[in-house]
C-alpha cells in the first residue's frame, strides 16, 4: 500500500505536485501547530493542566497577544521546514527557489501568508472568540491555497533571463 501512495504522490504531473506540496504542507503545518503550542504553554502553563491540553482544552483562553505571538512563532518553524522540503520534495521545476532573490521572494510571500493567519487569529478569535484552534485550522487552509499559487508563479518556475 505504501509503495502504491508512493507512486501516486511521485507523479511527475500537476496533480502530483499538488500532492506532494499538500503533503510537505501538511508536514510543514505539524511543526507549526506543535511550536504554537510549546509557545502558548510558555506564555500560560497555569492555563493547562498538562502540556497536551494546549491542543485540545484548557481552562482559561490565552490571551489574543499570547494566540498572536505564537502564530507567529509556529510559523516561523513551518516555514523553514516547508522551504527546505519544497525544494527537495514538491516542485519539478526549481526556478530561483535556490537562491538567495528566490528564499527572500519565499520569505516575503510566506509573510503575506503569516499576515493572513495573524489577522485571521486576532479578528475571529480575538473579537469573535472562536476557539483559537479552529481558526488556526481555517486559516491554515486559506493560507494553503495562497502559497500554493504565489510559490508556483514567482519561485518555483522556469527561469527567466533577467
Amino acid at each position: 500500500m505504501f509503495k502504491k501512495f508512493k507512486e501516486f504522490i511521485n507523479q511527475q504531473t500537476l496533480f502530483g505536485e499538488i500532492m506532494r506540496f499538500v503533503f510537505v504542507g501538511g508536514v510543514a503545518t505539524v511543526i507549526d501547530f506543535l511550536f504554537m503550542g510549546v509557545t502558548l504553554y510558555i506564555f500560560a502553563p497555569q492555563n493547562y493542566p498538562n502540556f497536551l491540553n494546549v491542543f485540545y482544552g484548557a481552562e482559561v483562553s490565552p490571551t489574543p497577544l499570547a494566540a498572536a505571538i505564537s502564530t507567529g512563532v509556529g510559523f516561523l518553524f513551518g516555514l523553514i521546514s516547508n522551504y527546505v522540503l519544497s525544494i527537495i520534495f514538491v516542485f519539478n521545476e526549481k526556478g530561483r527557489s535556490k537562491t538567495v532573490k528566490g528564499f527572500i521572494i519565499f520569505c516575503i510571500f510566506s509573510l503575506g501568508g503569516l499576515g493572513l493567519q495573524e489577522l485571521g487569529m486576532l479578528l475571529l478569535f480575538g473579537k469573535l472568540g472562536i476557539n483559537e484552534w479552529i481558526v488556526k485550522i481555517l486559516m491554515t487552509l486559506v493560507v494553503l491555497v495562497y502559497n500554493y499559487v504565489t510559490r508556483k508563479a514567482f519561485i518555483f518556475r522556469k527561469k527567466v533571463k533577467e
